[in-house]
């Protein structure tokens, strides 16, 4: 169980909450993903919150209490090693894997499909990711805030959730500015089969789902 919530906090990091607000006016341009480079996306970004409809996200979010992310080139053109490192019940984990990078989108092909492209906010430091997972006949949607900085302006934080309420999705959920940061020195797992494992795991799914609501119970 331990592992699988290492897995889903690793692509994000639910249920989808009853009366979401009517799409806004301006979801179209806040919705519309922007052009950004290698360079813009290299480097390390620290996670702020996210939205997402995964299955135990909501759970995972509330029990993530840091997260980073490195992004670094590889031999290939457009090949990217992506690490990524979170801590969980105080524990901290990481895994890496490889992805593609072209016309300012993110790919994972094999074995389940990933695009990730890349959405404006209000601050210069800042990544706004909008994910979509297909894996068999499942298909998840998340919008996941990094930043080269802790904590990003309220600003930055509402303009998030218009984004989410554009998609009809859950509010974020946002970690405590004021965490401890996981060490770079922890080994790393491979990420794309363990991934690929939650994904297909039919009854993680319905286990989460639960998770999901009794944490949503319990905290709202």
């Amino acid at each position: 169980m331990a592992r699988m919530k290492e897995c889903v906090a690793a692509v994000v990091l639910s249920l989808l909450s009853v009366g979401l607000s009517a799409p806004p006016s301006s979801c179209d341009s806040l919705l519309e993903p922007i052009s950004v480079s290698i360079e813009d996306i290299s480097g390390r970004w620290l996670y702020i919150g996210s939205s997402s409809d995964l299955p135990g996200s909501r759970s995972v979010g509330r029990l993530l209490t840091s997260a980073w992310l490195d992004v670094t080139a590889t031999a290939q053109d457009n090949v990217l090693n992506l690490l990524q490192t979170q801590r969980i019940y105080g524990k901290c984990f990481s895994i890496h894997y490889n992805v593609t990078f072209e016309n300012s989108t993110l790919l994972i092909e094999e074995p389940f499909y990933l695009k990730e492209v890349y959405l404006q906010t209000d601050c210069s430091d800042c990544l706004l990711a909008r994910e979509q997972v297909v894996s068999g006949n499942d298909t998840f949607t998340s919008l996941l805030l990094f930043s080269r900085r802790q904590s990003v302006s309220p600003a930055v934080l509402e303009m998030l959730k218009k984004q989410a309420e554009c998609l009809q999705m859950p509010s974020p959920i946002m970690i405590d500015p004021d965490y401890e940061i996981c060490p770079d020195n922890i080994p790393p797992s491979e990420g794309i089969a363990a991934l690929n494992t939650l994904f297909e795991a039919k009854m993680g799914h319905k286990v989460f789902k639960f998770l999901d609501s009794f944490f949503e119970m319990f905290v709202n």
